[in-house]
């Protein structure tokens, strides 16, 4: 149970923290509500460890999570507080001194970063006197002496942080004594149980004397860290201190190379006190301390504790800021209380300090200081019981950042929590707002504040741009910032002011939900209409051409093109076309009706400016084929050309009987230009895409025939003359040719339309060549080819009087005669015209005679022969044994009826019949089958009918032609010789059916 006392300094100690500095909750309307409902703890919490020394405390050092405590008793324990399992390792150092324990005393003790090595170092009780030095390894129950340390007293020492966990010695190290002078050495233990114990110091050099600089007194603090590489070499800075002075020391080293290693940065610099910087203290001591901000890094910050105050700074190795020769920058003085006198006050002395990221915790006699590094402000304090005795020191990990006090009776240990719970409020008052941002954390809460600090504060500076992205960050009222703009808007004509409030809308349009639509329309509006007046402002004073217009209205179209306002735009697209219309805005109401893919406006825009191939861009790039037939009349009147450019790249997309309406304006025009430009496309219609579609065709037809007649003719002959195959209207086309006299045409049409009496009738108006061709053209109807012929020979002779031509006739056409052409002459033509024609016509008809009568002769002859074949076969016959089988089932033939053929091959006639029924069409099968039935039927009625009665005469004929039917049905010709084996040359032997059978059989 807890005594009183322990009860009382318990609460005192939770109620001490945080005193000083606290601030208080804002009660600006934010838009949160301030959820605290307690006090919250305080950023350092102490707490006593159980733990009762044997002997009071002189120090304690603690790295890695191991502490190292020496007692008046000059025994050391190292704790293992990780594993609280572990005991306890208690080293007796008197064991080491022999005769000489009650004449000294501990000086001070050390540990490297991983806890493994300790360094004591002990003094006469006088207290400047040398006694020894020694060293403690890990495990080690009894401490060495370090031999080539004799004579001086070690009272700072520098690590190498560098050293890894598993090695044995300390690596090269730094050690300062209180004479001012630097040793460089390095420590192994030496086997325990040797009886001659060698020495731990594997070397021992001076690298560094700081008496040179004046006496400076001992070395306080030391430091060195290896921070990247320069060439081939490591880059090192070393920190040393007195209770005076900081020194700085920048250089490299090579990675290998004899001890000492760090000896050539300390000579790199002749004049020392260049080096260092001074605070005057009265202090016979200081403290250095380092921030780490992750194990065993370099460190970010250092703390010096002197008289007046921590100077503190930035250790800067890297960056824009790092300097090549120092690394310890931005310093400045955390001043402590002016009213106290530290030199005579001994309560108010500084024992000790321990650095943290945010704070430098100083340790005075009964009590604990926490200070600001930013502020510089006491911001916690804590006092201790003292009961416990005096407090001596503070010590932190450099490791684990755990921070311990301890006095002559008790070790305390204090718990960070959330140091940087207020840091934000810090950097908010200092101004540093990205700094206040990051530490908020992402409270809402907190960032809204230093927004709306940052706002205000940037609009008092007249940055509306940078004020309005803030204000839109914050829950500030929107009517409230917004009012706020505008009236200044209004006071001035400066676009800063207009800019501002666009800019603060375009924010808060980025942080409306989807579903806030109501909102979005009302911003987006909003945002077109400031848009709109300045770019129309710019516009009236002139500056349409300068970049501040063009920027502005890129930022128009991208707030347009915003996917967020995409849908509001669409859906108020009328109100915002009356907007842009309203202002008188052409360009932006093109732009935006692009935007919205409205091109039927655009279009229209650009024709009622007369700006044609504008419009046509437009037709062309967009994908709507029924803006193309509406507007292509208009563009194929202005600029037929490109419109039938345009035409032909769309290709199959388009349909061409829809653009008929364009293509007839030659119709209108009567311009030749719209019609060669309407027959290419056209054209390209008919042989590219072979259309077949009848309108286009006809109007083709037409323009040829309005615009070129030599291309009519060559369209007409590839057309063909089949009058089912062509694909324009003969009947349309006959009255376009006729109406425009184009008699070839006509004759070439009347041909097709198979109206060869009117072909030839007009052929002989123009050419009589002509009408001859069309003459011959009935191939399958020779009366109608005389017909024709005999038109022309009337023509020729009783028109042109020409009787040799008209006997030309006999020669180039085989249906007529000269008695068929001399009715076409007149009586008093005398015969001497027509003698060689009858002559020829005469011998003709005799030698026409002449072969009647020798195909007669051998048609006589072929029906002898044919007599003489038919006796032979009637008498044929062959001799069948009895033995004989049947090809088909292979049993005797001669058992029942059979069919025997001239190839010898013989069949059962039901064997046969059944065969070559699977070879038949269904009709035939179905014959067979109404055969069977019909001599069944007679059988059965010549059981019952007498054979002399006329009945059974004519059964017995009805059964005869059955039979032959049958016969000539069945047996024409051998199933396997005729043509039933040939066809079915390419059917399997083995039916698909019966494969899988057979297959298994032969297995």
């Amino acid at each position: 149970m807890a005594s009183l006392f322990e009860q009382y300094e318990q609460v005192t100690s939770q109620s001490s923290g945080y005193s000083v500095g606290t601030r208080p909750g804002y009660t600006e309307l934010s838009g949160f509500i301030d959820a605290r409902l307690e006090e919250e703890s305080p950023i350092f919490r102490k707490m006593r460890i159980t733990f009762k020394p044997v002997a009071p405390i002189t120090h304690l050092v603690v790295s890695n999570s191991i502490i190292v405590l020496a007692m008046s008793n000059k025994t050391l324990l190292r704790i293992y507080s990780k594993n609280q399992d572990q005991s306890p390792d208690e080293v007796d150092l008197n064991r080491s001194l022999g005769e000489r324990p009650h004449t000294v005393r501990v000086y001070q003790v050390f540990v490297d970063p991983n806890g493994k090595h300790v360094i004591v170092s002990l003094v006469h009780m006088d207290g400047e006197t040398s006694c020894e030095n020694y060293y403690l390894s890990q495990n080690a129950r009894k401490a060495q002496s370090i031999q080539r340390m004799k004579g001086h007293v070690i009272s700072a020492v520098g690590w190498n942080f560098d050293n890894p966990p598993d090695k044995n010695s300390t690596d090269f190290i730094l050690a300062g004594t209180t004479k001012g002078i630097i040793f460089e050495m390095e420590l192994l233990p030496s086997d325990e149980r040797a009886f001659f114990q060698s020495s731990p110091d594997q070397y021992c050099k001076q690298v560094f004397d700081l008496a040179l600089d004046d006496g400076m007194g001992p070395v306080t603090g030391l430091a060195f860290h290896r921070y990247g590489t320069q060439g081939s070499e490591n880059k090192c800075f070393i920190i040393v201190t007195t209770a005076r002075r900081l020194y700085q020391f920048v250089g490299t080293y090579p990675p290998s190379c004899d001890p000492p290693v760090l000896q050539r940065i300390f000579h790199a610099f002749e004049d020392v006190s260049d080096r260092c910087v001074e605070v005057p203290s009265c202090l016979l001591y200081s403290c250095l301390q380092f921030y780490y901000p992750r194990p065993k890094e370099v460190p970010k910050t250092f703390g010096l504790m002197l008289e007046p105050g921590v100077l503190v700074g930035d250790v800067i190795v890297s960056g824009r800021d790092a300097k090549p020769d120092v690394v310890v920058l931005n310093q400045k003085l955390i001043e402590f209380n002016k009213s106290m006198k530290p030199s005579s006050d001994a309560s108010s002395r500084p024992l000790s300090m321990a650095l943290t990221e945010f704070h430098a915790l100083v340790l005075h006699v009964d009590r604990l200081k926490a200070y600001s590094l930013l502020t510089g402000e006491v911001v916690f304090e804590d006092a201790f019981p003292e009961m416990y005795g005096r407090m001596i020191g503070l010590a932190k990990d450099p490791i684990s950042a755990s921070i311990w006090a301890f006095s002559e009776l008790a070790v305390y240990r204090y718990k960070i929590e959330r140091e940087d719970r207020n840091v934000w409020e810090v950097y908010l008052e200092q101004r540093n707002y990205d700094a206040a941002k990051f530490y908020c954390k992402g409270d809402p809460q907190k960032l809204d504040r230093v927004f709306r600090k940052h706002a205000e504060d940037l609009f008092d500076k007249k940055d509306y741009v940078g004020s309005a992205e803030m204000y839109a960050e914050t829950c500030t009222s929107f009517e409230e910032v917004a009012l706020r703009f505008l009236q200044k808007a209004d006071e001035s004509e400066d676009d800063d002011k207009e800019a501002a409030l666009r800019c603060f809308l375009l924010k808060k349009l980025e942080k409306l939900k989807p579903s806030e639509k109501t909102q979005t329309t009302m911003i987006v509006m909003w945002l077109i209409e400031l848009f709109l007046n300045r770019l129309g402002m710019l516009r009236t004073a002139g500056r349409q051409h300068q970049d501040s217009y063009r920027r502005l209205a890129l930022e128009f179209h991208m707030l347009l093109s915003d996917r967020k306002v995409e849908q509001c735009v669409v859906h108020n697209k009328s109100a915002i076309y009356k907007l842009i219309t309203s202002h008188g805005e052409e360009d932006i109401l093109i732009n935006f009706a692009n935007m919205m893919k409205d091109f039927e406006r655009v279009i229209q825009y650009h024709i009622q400016n007369k700006n044609y191939k504008s419009a046509l861009e437009v037709l062309t790039k967009q994908n709507n084929q029924e803006l193309v037939y509406q507007f292509s009349p208009v563009l194929m009147q202005c600029i037929p050309k490109e419109t039938v450019a345009m035409w032909i790249t769309q290709g199959k997309r388009l349909n061409p009987s829809r653009l008929i309406p364009a293509l007839v304006q030659y119709d209108k025009t009567n311009d030749k230009t719209h019609g060669y430009e309407a027959i290419r496309y056209l054209e390209f219609c008919v042989d590219t895409l072979k259309t077949e579609d009848r309108a286009i065709h006809n109007y083709l037809l037409t323009l040829y025939a309005r615009l070129d007649t030599k291309q009519l003719m060559f369209y007409l002959h590839r057309q063909g003359q089949d009058q089912s195959a062509v694909l324009y209207d003969l009947k349309y086309a006959l009255r376009i040719c006729s109406e425009l006299n184009l008699t070839q045409a006509c004759v070439h049409i009347y041909t097709t339309m198979e109206l060869y009496e009117e072909a030839v009738d007009l052929a002989l108006k123009v050419d009589i060549n002509l009408a001859k061709l069309n003459a011959d053209m009935p191939e399958d109807n020779e009366e109608l080819r005389k017909k024709l012929w005999l038109k022309i020979a009337e023509h020729v002779v009783k028109e042109k009087k020409d009787i040799v031509q008209a006997m030309e006739f006999l020669q180039e056409c085989d249906l007529i005669k000269i008695e068929d052409i001399l009715p076409f002459f007149d009586e008093f033509v005398t015969i001497d015209h027509f003698k060689e024609a009858i002559c020829n016509s005469l011998e003709e008809y005799n030698q026409h005679i002449e072969e009647l009568k020798r195909e007669m002769g051998e048609a006589t002859e072929s029906a002898k022969e044919i007599r003489a074949e038919i006796n032979v076969f009637r008498n044929k016959y062959s001799v069948v044994k009895a033995n004989q089988k049947c090809s088909i089932c292979d049993f005797t033939v001669m058992n029942q009826a059979f069919y025997m053929f001239p190839c010898t091959h013989m069949f059962h006639a039901d064997c046969l019949i059944n065969e070559v029924q699977l070879h038949m069409i269904p009709t035939k099968r179905n014959r067979i089958e109404e055969i069977h039935r019909q001599l069944m039927s007679i059988g059965n009625r010549d059981d019952s009918v007498s054979l002399s009665s006329m009945s059974g005469a004519l059964t017995q004929s009805t059964r005869d032609k059955l039979m032959n039917e049958l016969d000539d049905l069945v047996a024409s010709e051998c199933i396997y010789c005729g043509e039933i084996a040939i066809q079915s040359v390419d059917e399997p032997f083995i039916c698909p059916e019966e494969f899988e059978k057979v297959v298994d059989d032969w297995r």
